[in-house]
């Protein structure tokens, strides 16, 4: 898998002492990711809800990809909760256009809590991503139990927390290898 770290948005820092780690790895059907937060505070996590689509989530402690192929301005946004709850929006600009994204498969999402860290996997169906290669960006919402949120990125490109900025795209994701 490949890893980064994210950084919080210096206009919204986090009151405890995190770090989040993204890795990801493209397979011969899902693309796999992992969001690892660790460090001294006390998360806010929704409650599991089960697996189905869901508006708001980042709202709460919420887990993010956008994905934009080719050199024009569409976009797919995934966001994933550790309530099970996911969406998929298709963008046809800069927080243009929006309207639902269809899966082949509703993506898998797990929380996975320990004392030194926890661990957010999830997996989205490649037939539901927009095509391989593509630039992406990925992010965290992340809320403490005193309400603080912060807003963690690969990238942060203005003085205000916005994962759909076009700057913050700046990983690549390339097309999974054949079996």
């Amino acid at each position: 898998m490949q890893q980064m770290d994210l950084t919080p948005h210096p206009a919204n820092p986090p009151a405890g002492d995190w770090q989040v780690r993204f890795s990801w790895q493209p397979t011969e059907h899902w693309l796999t990711l992992r969001w690892r937060v660790s460090g001294v505070g006390a998360l806010a996590i929704p409650p599991l809800a089960g697996r189905g689509r869901a508006d708001g989530l980042w709202e709460a402690t919420c887990f993010e990809l956008f994905v934009q192929h080719g050199e024009g301005p569409a976009y797919a946004e995934f966001n994933l909760s550790p309530s099970e709850r996911w969406a998929g929006y298709d963008f046809t600009g800069y927080r243009a256009g929006m309207r639902q994204r269809k899966l082949p498969r509703a993506p898998v999402c797990s929380w996975r809590a320990g004392s030194a860290f926890s661990l957010f996997d999830a997996a989205i169906p490649l037939g539901g991503l927009p095509e391989l290669p593509a630039a992406f960006g990925a992010s965290a919402v992340i809320e403490e139990t005193d309400g603080t949120k912060s807003y963690w990125a690969l990238t942060h490109a203005s003085d205000k927390p916005d994962f759909h900025d076009p700057a913050c795209f700046t990983a690549r994701l390339a097309a999974p290898l054949p079996p």
